[in-house]
């Protein structure tokens, strides 16, 4: 599933840089929030008989999510249109039905989230690539049971109703993840400091600059104080939004650093995919990449998400933590 991901989001990244013109991406105006009665109901059709309805096929649905549960399971995402571009800041709902073409459930309103930072948090390393994720969409997805679902989009663009189609395959849900929860006690590890480089931060960050998120260790702070633990490597990155999605933590401590331990945790050994996880990212059991964590005062998790995120999302999460302290 990680490289299912990996490939459906470098598509879309792919996709976005041949768009060429960054104007494509209507960043500047509010969001315009998607309403149930703008889109078809499902009525006990199957995805196919949806698609067939609309009739057009045009963006691209790329999910920043692989990991899935029985029951209600964020869904984050992007989409790309047909010129190859991001499509930003339209009203998109999704359908979603088990893999053999049962009956399709929707539409699940889907909301736009804003990942750009102040210039002042913008690392060299996001600056440089053109394909970093801008921004994405987020839905919440009831999975009732194991099994693999498959789930499509539709956009209203210039007044017609468009279908928008994964780049990847199906979603699987399992009873059993390999990564913690929320409610479970976050696996006390050591996680690498500016001491533990000796001077020398990019043998511990790849991001340019550092990050500032290397001065406490996890394992001195658990129990003890509510923490945000970020899990991301923004020069190794395999779906491109790590970088951006450390720029947004960036800034979000910097407005609430007093509240929570800001721990930033890069993914490979010696910043070398070929060598494997570090043991941070190992023990918690991380198939794929980034994932930020919020964990309480009491060492449990508070709230957890995968793949790309916006500061609106992190401060939320924060928020769960502080209270659960």
């Amino acid at each position: 599933m990680a490289a299912i991901l990996a490939v459906a989001w470098a598509l879309a990244s792919v996709l976005a840089a041949c768009g060429g013109d960054d104007s494509s991406e209507q960043t500047s105006a509010p969001p315009q929030p998607a309403q149930p009665q703008d889109f078809p109901k499902a009525q006990g059709k199957t995805l196919r008989e949806l698609i067939g309805d609309v009739g057009q096929q045009g963006p691209v649905l790329a999910a920043s999510v692989s990991q899935f549960r029985p029951g209600e399971n964020r869904f984050g995402f992007a989409l790309f249109d047909t010129a190859r571009a991001q499509i930003a800041d339209v009203p998109v709902a999704l359908y979603v039905a088990p893999v053999g073409g049962g009956a399709a459930r929707g539409p699940i309103m889907a909301r736009f989230e804003q990942m750009d930072v102040k210039p002042q948090f913008q690392s060299e390393t996001v600056a440089r690539d053109d394909d970093a994720a801008k921004s994405l969409y987020v839905a919440q997805l009831d999975l009732p049971k194991p099994g693999s679902y498959e789930v499509i989009g539709l956009a209203r663009l210039d007044g017609r109703i468009l279908a928008a189609t994964p780049a990847g395959g199906p979603l699987k849900v399992t009873r059993r993840v390999s990564v913690p929860d929320v409610g479970e006690t976050a696996p006390v590890v050591n996680t690498d400091t500016v001491a533990d480089a000796g001077g020398n931060l990019a043998k511990i960050d790849t991001r340019e600059p550092p990050s500032s998120m290397h001065d406490v260790d996890f394992a001195d702070v658990a129990g003890k104080k509510p923490a945000v633990v970020l899990f991301a490597t923004a020069a190794l990155c395999q779906s491109r939004v790590c970088g951006p999605v450390i720029d947004v933590t960036e800034q979000v401590k910097a407005e609430r650093g007093d509240d929570v331990a800001f721990i930033h945790q890069e993914i490979y050994k010696n910043n070398d995919v070929g060598q494997g996880f570090r043991p941070p990212v190992a023990a918690w059991g991380l198939p794929t990449e980034p994932w930020v964590f919020t964990v309480d005062s009491n060492g449990r998790i508070a709230a957890r998400i995968e793949g790309a995120f916006s500061a609106d999302e992190l401060n939320k999460a924060i928020d769960a933590a502080v209270r659960g302290g």
